[in-house]
């Protein structure tokens, strides 16, 4: 019932439904204590109101945004309150006592402070945001003074809201004690705090609190990119839970021979961003961006096909090449807006081969098979990953163990609903739980991870209730297991690994700068990458991993949400994986494990792999996964896996050869590009360098004529004088 009413109610938790109703109630309380009247009563539903208001808003409720579209917002709200006690006040008698004349001058003194407070914090807040926003781009030639301090703008219209506590408390002493002068004195109290906010605020609006104009921004950054002259950019737009589209690239990035920049138009995403040492601009203004110096670059790098990919591909003076975000069967791998590109960039021959098959207008040609550069971490089966490593040390209660000495971990990691219905696009909407608990069912028993896609239940109703039931489903199994007797922990491990990871997060956090409490202008200036520090940090991050999953049992079922672990960290503690039609499962192919596929829209098995060639070594599940068994099996014992070669020869076919290495490749690729680039730009310059010089002129009898005024001794375009003229007549 609960959790039907948070449902209903949009709220995150049962904690933020206890907070509305508290609120709710506490307004109703106000109401009945203002009437009777009764100031304990009032003071009780007040200090209820304050509470909920303020946790609904720290924790960034939806019911919070919801009472604002229906005109009952924060300041609505305080408004009432304050009514209320003034009700209060004439209930009990005091309305021709000086204290209720000075309760309502106050509230009225005070509300009209909150216009010119939310002109200030609004007016700084746009002074300071940059028509661009970076990282990793040297600033220091444009004036970005200090933001304010933190406590003047951060939540601000809700800090000088809550001045009025020191008025309502003084009114409430006063009525109740009938002490006037603590009524004065609250009152007097509030109005001063009020006034010394208006006036902190007041210097960062002007002089030299204001960051450089627009123009002077963007102009400092054109010559720090005439000055760093970079060669081939990842384009990138999105929404903001698209990030890791971009985030997936910025290693391979790093590791090419040309100079690298990130483009980013949303600047959400910046916020989002991985850790990089590539230079990054965010420029949402399409004009800034037709109008920067990009002159240098030769290579454009496209994650994701968005409309406004159009404002990079009207420059002619680079090539064009869509790298994707994942290389599947989706209908997406085929997109006929890939035609627009220069060039298409797929991991092997099997990219190649799909978009024949489509047929959307991408020419053979115009396609590179550049492997995955970012495969890089996905250790092959047998490699001795830490998971593994870890368990195999840890062990197993017998009868609960592989023959390996080991729980084994499955990984069921489906993809997101799509944007329409189709029954193929996800397997969590009509064999998700079937899936989940049939591996928590399974003899001998296994781990289980669900790693939802971070798009799951954005667009279907349905498809974010089924998510909610597996993961209702999967806690509850590591509940009972946890629970369980015969499931040991090694506490000692577990508590060191848990220390440990709080230090290395403490050491990141330090790190990181403290860029969450910086603004957008001030982490611009800032951001400038310390290569000792980012080595430190991709160091670090490899700690963190490895600690995590030593932090739990190494049976422990899991749902792993969010940026970290990484997908390909799932895959490394994983022997197996069931998942969907997506790109996940061409990048567990290169682990060389089991993994099975689910045929959601039950085409059966033969034309299922046909239509999908990622799946023609995959465990193929019907909705109902009677066929987890077999993938079990595989898991179990390597020489009950009878497509083992099959994955191997798939894994050429879908990523391209070991050797020589995706990253290798994908330099090459750019290499060649760029230099096809600089060959156009010198055809095109030319020919038209040719094209300014003007054609000669052809006399009747042959005989070039020049051109009055460009000559080799012209000074001049003059007309000829008459003698010239006459001379130059044609002969009769």
């Amino acid at each position: 019932m609960i959790s039907t009413a948070i449902r209903v109610a949009r709220v995150g938790s049962a904690a933020e439904l206890t907070a509305a109703v508290l609120l709710l109630l506490g307004y109703a309380g106000l109401t009945v204590a203002a009437l009777v009247p009764s100031v304990g009563g009032f003071a009780a539903a007040g200090a209820v109101t304050y509470l909920a208001d303020r946790f609904l808003h720290q924790r960034g409720s939806y019911l919070v945004n919801r009472l604002a579209k229906i005109r009952a917002g924060l300041s609505i709200r305080f408004l009432v309150r304050e009514l209320l006690l003034i009700l209060l006040l004439a209930r009990m008698d005091l309305s021709t006592h000086p204290i209720f004349y000075g309760a309502i001058a106050c509230f009225l003194v005070f509300f009209g402070f909150q216009a010119p407070h939310s002109a200030l914090t609004t007016l700084i807040k746009l002074r300071r945001r940059l028509p661009v926003a970076t990282r990793n781009v040297d600033l220091s030639k444009v004036h970005i003074p200090d933001a304010p301090p933190r406590l003047l703008t951060h939540r601000a219209a809700e800090k000088m809201l809550h001045l009025d506590i020191a008025a309502v408390v003084g009114l409430l002493v006063a009525a109740v004690a009938d002490m006037s002068a603590v009524g004065f004195a609250g009152i007097g109290v509030t109005l001063l705090l009020g006034l010394c906010y208006l006036l902190a605020l007041l210097p960062y609006v002007r002089g030299k609190r204001i960051p450089s104009s627009a123009e002077g921004v963007l102009g400092k950054v054109d010559e720090w990119l005439r000055e760093y002259r970079p060669e081939t950019v990842l384009y990138f737009s999105g929404s903001k839970d698209s990030a890791y589209q971009v985030n997936m690239w910025l290693d391979s990035l790093e590791q090419l021979d040309t100079r690298p920049l990130v483009i980013l138009r949303e600047r959400v995403i910046l916020k989002k961003l991985a850790r990089t040492s590539v230079p990054v601009i965010c420029v949402p203004g399409g004009v800034h961006l037709m109008n920067m110096d990009l002159s240098s670059v030769r290579v454009a790098l496209y994650a994701a096909n968005v409309g406004k990919n159009i404002h990079m591909l009207r420059v002619p003076t680079m090539k064009h090449v869509f790298i994707g975000h994942g290389d599947s069967d989706k209908i997406a791998s085929v997109n006929p807006f890939s035609k627009v590109y220069d060039e298409v960039w797929t991991a092997g021959r099997a990219g190649r081969d799909r978009y024949a098959l489509a047929d959307v207008g991408v020419r053979d040609d115009d396609i590179v098979e550049v492997g995955r550069p970012q495969l890089a971490p996905i250790q092959p089966a047998g490699s001795g990953t830490p998971g593994a490593a870890a368990e195999a040390e840890a062990g197993a209660e017998p009868g609960r163990s592989t023959p390996q000495g080991r729980v084994a971990t499955v990984l069921y990691a489906p993809t997101w609903e799509g944007w329409d219905d189709d029954p193929g696009n996800t397997s969590l909407l009509l064999a998700g739980e079937n899936i989940v608990r049939g591996l928590l069912a399974a003899d001998p028993a296994v781990r289980v991870l669900y790693k939802p896609h971070p798009f799951t239940g954005t667009r279907s109703k349905a498809a974010k209730a089924a998510h909610e039931r597996i993961v209702a489903l999967v806690e509850k199994a590591a509940a009972q297991r946890d629970a369980d007797p015969a499931w040991t922990v090694d506490e000692e491990a577990r508590t060191a690994a848990r220390a440990e990871l709080a230090r290395i997060e403490t050491e990141l956090a330090g790190l990181a700068g403290g860029n969450d409490e910086r603004d957008e202008a001030e982490a611009s200036r800032d951001g400038i990458a310390d290569p000792a520090r980012e080595a430190r940090a991709k160091q670090l991050r490899d700690e963190w991993n490895a600690a995590y999953w030593r932090s739990f049992p190494t049976w422990q079922h899991m749902v792993i949400s969010g940026a970290e672990p990484r997908l390909y960290d799932c895959f490394n503690v994983s022997d197996a994986m069931v998942s969907d039609i997506s790109s996940v499962v061409s990048d567990f192919i290169a682990s060389g494990k089991p993994y099975a596929v689910t045929d959601s829209a039950e085409l059966g098995a033969e034309e299922f792999k046909r239509q999908n060639t990622a799946v023609r070594a995959a465990v193929i599940l019907s909705n109902s996964a009677n066929e987890l068994p077999e993938l079990l099996a595989a898991v179990r014992d390597t020489g009950a896996d009878p497509l083992a070669a099959a994955r191997a020869e798939l894994k050429e076919y879908l990523l391209g050869p070991d050797e020589p290495t995706s990253m290798e490749r994908f330099n090459a690729a750019v290499r060649a590009l760029k230099g096809r680039a600089e060959v156009r730009n010198e055809r095109l310059g030319a020919v038209t360098e040719l094209a300014s010089i003007p054609a000669p002129r052809v006399e009747q009898d042959g005989v070039p004529e020049e051109v009055p005024g460009e000559g080799p001794d012209a000074e001049s375009d003059a007309e000829p004088d008459a003698a010239s003229a006459e001379s130059e007549a044609p002969i009769a």
